[in-house]
Order: structure tokens, then sequence, then C-alpha cells
């Protein structure tokens, strides 16, 4: 199989692959799972995707459904800790490694359906339209998935559970155009 411009492709977008894949799984070494899990795919159809095609988009679009299928599971992999051993004590609440464990653990508490249509809609930008065709299912249920997730991250009393308050349900509608 030609190789050519694989693994620079890898080298350079490796990275950003698996903080997208920390955000649709909400784990990092789930992530991590899942970046190499599609990186596979990738491969296998590299020769399609190069040098027209783009690699960065199609392996994006392996993550999603294996994030959503996984979503769909009954049997669920080993659950994170609520606290990782040996780990420093967290310092400033609105430090931005804490903010970026604060929306992880939001993340992580959501089902993966959920998860993955938030990460789509308010991380990758796509409209309700576009995570609905990503995921072969209705704009509806992207609506109604993102719903729950911001009722849910509302009520969890959590650290970010004040951005997701009900009150303020009206004015998240409105940012997203809904």
């Amino acid at each position: 199989m030609n190789d050519n411009g694989f693994a620079e492709f890898v080298t350079g977008r490796y990275p950003a692959l698996v903080r997208y894949g920390t955000l649709l799984t909400g784990d990092r070494g789930h992530g991590e799972d899942l970046t190499q899990e599609a990186l596979v795919k990738t491969h296998r159809a590299w020769r399609r995707l190069h040098p027209d095609g783009d690699p960065e988009a199609y392996t994006r679009q392996v993550m999603v459904r294996a994030a959503w299928r996984a979503g769909r599971r009954l049997w669920r992999r080993e659950v994170p800790a609520e606290q990782i051993p040996d780990r420093p004590v967290p310092g400033d609440a609105f430090d931005r490694r804490d903010t970026a464990d604060a929306v992880l653990a939001a993340l992580r508490s959501l089902p993966a359906g959920q998860r993955v249509v938030l990460v789509l809609r308010y991380w990758a930008g796509f409209s309700e339209q576009e995570i609905a065709a990503q995921l072969g299912c209705s704009a509806g249920t992207v609506k109604s998935r993102a719903s729950r997730a911001i009722t849910a991250l509302g009520r969890s009393g959590g650290p970010l559970a004040d951005a997701f308050t009900l009150s303020d349900a009206g004015h998240h509608q409105d940012r997203r155009g809904v």
C-alpha cells in the first residue's frame, strides 16, 4: 500500500484528533483509542484520500460514528474514576486546566449520544442538519439530545451547572439559533 503522506498526516494532526476524541468520549485514554482506531481505517482508505481527498474530515467522521455507535452498546467499558490517584490538588477554579477538567467531567456525565451531539454542535460548530446527516438520524433527534444534555448539565450540580440552568435555557436556544 502506498503510504505517501500518511505518516506526515498522523504526525501533524494526531494531537488535534486526540483532543477531538477526548471530547467525544469524555476521557483522554478512550479519546486516544478512538483516534487510533479511526487512523487505522484512514490508513486503509489512504489511496482514495490522498492527495485529492480530505483525510482529516474522513478521520473525524469515522471518530464521530464510532463514538455514536459506542453510546448505543449496552455494555460500557470501564468507568473513569472521579479522582485520579497521585494527582495534584486542583488550584484556582478558573485555571485553564481546571476548566478543561470540569468540561470533560461534565461531558463524561452524559450518555454518549448526548455527548457526541454537544461536541459536534458547540465545539465543531456544526448545524443541527449537518449533525443529523453525519449521524444518520433526524434533526429532531439532534435537537432532543442537545436539549436533554443541556437540561442534565443544568441539574448536575457540578461546577458548570450555573452555565446550564433551566432559567438560562432560552438564552442557550437563542445562541444556537434554534
